[in-house]
C-alpha cells in the first residue's frame, strides 16, 4: 500500500484548504440531511455518513458512463462537483442535464489520489476495478470511497440501489429500478419459451479504424454486448472463440467461416451508417448470408451506442429484440421507446428530446 511522509500528508491539508477557496469549486453547501446512514457497495464494504454527501467526484476511466447512472437522480445536478475528462459520443449529454456542468472541474483519466484530495470533496465514486490504484490510497488519507461496477444488468440493478442511498432517495431508486425491470421482463419473457432453433446466429462486431487499418472485434462472453445478444434471443457465434480480457480482434476468413443469420455493426468513433453502408457495398461482405439476406444492422444508438454498459443499455436490449424476433414485438416503437426513456429516467421533455436528441439517432432504427 501507498505511504505518505508527514510532510506530505500536511501539504495535502494546505492544499485542501487552498482548494476551497478556488473559484471553481464552491462551498459544500449545508446538508439536506442530519441523519447519519451506512451503505454496503460494491465490494461489501459498509461506508459511513453523518449526512448526505454534498461534494461527490467521480475519476477513472469510463466514468461518463457512471455518470450517466448518477444523474438519473435529480440530486445529482447540486451534488455531483467533480468529474472526470472524456468523450460522451457524438455530443455532450450530461450538458442537457446539468446548467452547470461545462463549469465542473475535471479529473484526468489517470488522476492519483493527491489530486483528488486537493479538489477537497466528501466522497469519491470509483468501479471496482480501481480499488488498489487509487481507492485505497484514497482511503488512507481519509476520504470516503463507495464503488460500484455499471457492467451487467444484474450489477446496474444492485448500484442503483447504492446511489439510491446515497442520495437518500428511496422513491426516485423504486421509480428507475420498475422502469428497467419492465422493459427487462418484455422482452426476457417471450424469448424465454424460444427453442434453441429459433435463435438467430449472430455476430457482433466493433468496427475500430483508429489506427488507420481496419479492424473488427468481438466482446468477452461476460461483457454487456454479449449479454445484451443472449438476453434477446440471439445465439453468440464467437462463444467458443480464443476470447481475451477485451476487444478480440477476428479476421474476415473468420468472420467468413461463422456466416451467421444476422451481424450487428458497433461503431464508436465513426458513422455507423456510413460503415455498414460501406460494408454491405463490400464484394466481400455480399458473400455473407446476413448481408444477402438484408441482416447486416448498425447497431442503434443517440449520443451514444446503446450497446455499452451505460443507462441505455436497456434501449439496446429492447431494439435487439426487435431486429432478432421482429413477430415477438410487433408493436415496440423503438423510437418512442427512445423518447419515454429519456423523459422518464432524465426528465427530458418531448420537445427537448425532439430538438437535442432525436436528430442524433442512428443505426438501423425503422
Amino acid at each position: 500500500m501507498k505511504t505518505y511522509s508527514i510532510f506530505s500528508v500536511c501539504l495535502l491539508v494546505l492544499l485542501s484548504i487552498s482548494a476551497c477557496s478556488s473559484p471553481l469549486l464552491s462551498p459544500t453547501p449545508t446538508p439536506t440531511s442530519t441523519s447519519s446512514f451506512t451503505i454496503t457497495d460494491a465490494l461489501g464494504r459498509q461506508v459511513s455518513y453523518q449526512s448526505p454527501p454534498q461534494r461527490i467526484a467521480l475519476a477513472g476511466k469510463a466514468n461518463l458512463l457512471v455518470a450517466d447512472a448518477l444523474y438519473l437522480f435529480p440530486q445529482a445536478v447540486n451534488r455531483v462537483s467533480i468529474l472526470g475528462k472524456g468523450a460522451q459520443g457524438a455530443g455532450n449529454f450530461l450538458a442537457l442535464l446539468d446548467p452547470a456542468y461545462d463549469d465542473k472541474p475535471r479529473f484526468e483519466n489517470e488522476v492519483g489520489a493527491e489530486q483528488i484530495a486537493f479538489a477537497n470533496p466528501d466522497t469519491v465514486i470509483l468501479k471496482s476495478y480501481l480499488t488498489e490504484s487509487l481507492g485505497k490510497p484514497l482511503e488512507t488519507l481519509g476520504i470516503p470511497v463507495i464503488y460500484v461496477d455499471f457492467e451487467t444488468p444484474e450489477q446496474y440493478f444492485r448500484d442503483i440501489q447504492i446511489i439510491g442511498q446515497l442520495f437518500q432517495d428511496p422513491a426516485r431508486t423504486e421509480q428507475i429500478i420498475a422502469f428497467y425491470q419492465s422493459r427487462l421482463d418484455r422482452v426476457r419473457q417471450p424469448v424465454a419459451a424460444l427453442a434453441q432453433e429459433q435463435m438467430p446466429r449472430v455476430l457482433l462486431l466493433y468496427y475500430n479504424d483508429k489506427d488507420g487499418s481496419i479492424a473488427f472485434n468481438v466482446p468477452p462472453m461476460n461483457w454487456m454486448q454479449t449479454i445484451l445478444v443472449q438476453s434477446a434471443g440471439g445465439n453468440p457465434v464467437w462463444q467458443h472463440a480464443s476470447l481475451g480480457n477485451g476487444w478480440t480482434v477476428v479476421s474476415l476468413e473468420q468472420i467468413a467461416a461463422w456466416d451467421p443469420d444476422q451481424v450487428y455493426i458497433i461503431s464508436y468513433f465513426k458513422s455507423v451508417d456510413l460503415v455498414t453502408a460501406d460494408l454491405k457495398n463490400d464484394p466481400l461482405w455480399q458473400s455473407l448470408r446476413a448481408v444477402r439476406q438484408n441482416q447486416l444492422f448498425g447497431f442503434a444508438g443517440d449520443l451514444l451506442s446503446w450497446d455499452q454498459a451505460d443507462t441505455r443499455w436497456i434501449l439496446g436490449l429492447n431494439w435487439l429484440a426487435t431486429r432478432m424476433h421482429p413477430t415477438l414485438f410487433p408493436n415496440l416503437d423503438m423510437r418512442q421507446e427512445a423518447q419515454l426513456f429519456f423523459q422518464e429516467m432524465y426528465g427530458l421533455s418531448e420537445a427537448t428530446f425532439q430538438q437535442e436528441i432525436s436528430p442524433l439517432l442512428t443505426g438501423d432504427l425503422p
